[in-house]
């Protein structure tokens, strides 16, 4: 598809691909951003500070490592909840079922300390909510194109940075000293996942693409996408998107022990500044992808990455919190530009029956396998580098950085040597 087609092509249909009237399409595209805001801000508003939180708990490495693991093994179930998508319910309401259990698990969550149970909990809130990512995806990108996906997504941005703000107006509300590195914001997040649920109920019909077909084991456990492998240059991204989210999840998981260390106080609002970036990018990825061509547009992301580890470690060593403040908003780059702008090419990729699986492939191999292996390198990598004293841990936080802007800008050349500039969409 050149660049004359896509223009000419409707940018809002049906599941069918036949345009929609001007007031469905208004109807449609409120509710589709509404469901990303909802979807995001319920994950940032407790997640960013889970990491201070488990460490303020006084939990061993191992402890914490674990706990912070649910959301990789949490993203392994995505590709069985898209196979539901396909075949089985409408995705809508597979939706609204999981945030209403993800409601519950994050309300029982907030009310245990005990390490186990505790991850147990947060383990089956995770199993329920990670799979969303995609399925919203999918729904989204089932009543509009590929390529503008981007402008949708953009509110799930508007959520995570309205998660900042919510802390801001908690610490009023519940007139406590410190919001961030307590349980308030488990409660949170139950509550805007119930919220969540309700508003599930008003999205538009997703019928099943594949609904009758037979299912085989391989479609049970959501696997059919692995086919899509025989095309090298999806298999190269998908294998370099795994490689990138090892040096990616230590910002993600273990981003806020990293700020408490360096004496933030408002850790949420302070990490929201990268989805600040990250609305502009969501907003402009499209133009960006039609003329840089998605290859150019997947580099930028990943050069983010490395100027991200950069800024830090330069950060630590000149005692310059601007730096850090730099680290922070790339994150904004890298997220709209590689890994939505990664879920935009496999949607292209991907034949209409499978798309929902394929988003949960994807994010089964990004935010299950690699983030599950970021988890535990980086918790490593910290506690390797790090002591104790008087009771408290001592960060080394310079050979951390060190390795992963290394491995940062491996990933990026491998990336611009393997991956093939492919016709502009």
């Amino acid at each position: 598809m050149n660049i004359n087609e896509l223009n000419n092509k409707p940018m809002y249909s049906d599941k069918t691909g036949n345009p929609i009237g001007q007031g469905t399409k208004v109807t449609v595209i409120l509710n589709l951003g509404f469901m990303m805001f909802l979807q995001y801000l319920t994950f940032a508003v407790w997640w960013i500070p889970l990491a201070a939180y488990l460490a303020n708990l006084n939990m061993s490495g191992a402890q914490k490592s674990l706990i912070l693991c649910s959301m990789a093994i949490g993203s392994m179930a995505s590709p069985i909840v898209g196979m539901l998508g396909d075949r089985h319910f409408n995705s809508e309401k597979v939706l609204a079922v999981l945030n209403l259990l993800t409601a519950v698990l994050l309300m029982w969550a907030a009310n245990t300390t005990d390490p186990n149970l505790l991850f147990v909990v947060i383990l089956f809130a995770m199993l329920c909510y990670m799979p969303s990512w995609s399925l919203t995806s999918s729904i989204a990108m089932a009543h509009t194109s590929a390529e503008q996906f981007p402008r949708i997504r953009v509110f799930g941005s508007i959520g995570w940075v309205a998660s900042g703000v919510f802390s801001l107006v908690a610490v009023s509300i519940f007139k406590v000293k410190i919001f961030d590195g307590s349980a308030l914001p488990l409660y949170c997040g139950a509550a805007t996942s119930l919220l969540a649920c309700l508003s599930n109920l008003l999205l538009p019909s997703t019928p099943p693409v594949a609904r009758g077909q037979r299912a085989t084991i391989v479609d049970l456990l959501g696997f059919r996408a692995f086919s899509m492998l025989k095309d090298r240059n999806f298999l190269v991204f998908m294998v370099l998107s795994l490689l990138s989210v090892i040096p990616f999840s230590l910002y993600h998981v273990y981003g806020s022990e990293f700020l408490q260390s360096q004496n933030f106080r408002f850790i949420t609002f302070t990490m929201n500044f990268g989805q600040v970036v990250e609305i502009f990018f969501m907003i402009v990825a499209t133009t960006i992808i039609i003329r840089l061509g998605i290859k150019w547009a997947l580099v930028i992301g990943l050069i983010a990455l490395l100027v991200r580890y950069a800024s830090f470690y330069l950060g630590i060593v000149t005692g310059e919190n601007a730096l850090h403040i730099l680290g922070i908003l790339v994150h904004g780059i890298i997220f709209g530009l590689f890994y939505v702008g990664g879920q935009v090419y496999t949607d292209r990729k991907a034949p209409k029956e499978l798309r929902a699986q394929a988003q949960g492939f994807l994010a089964f191999i990004v935010w299950g396998i690699g983030f599950f292996l970021g988890t535990l390198v980086n918790g490593w990598l910290i506690g390797h580098y790090s002591g104790n004293a008087n009771l408290k841990t001592v960060y080394h936080w310079e050979p951390v950085f060190v390795i992963t802007t290394f491995s940062s800008l491996i990933i990026l050349l491998l990336f611009i040597m393997l991956f093939k500039r492919e016709e502009k969409k």
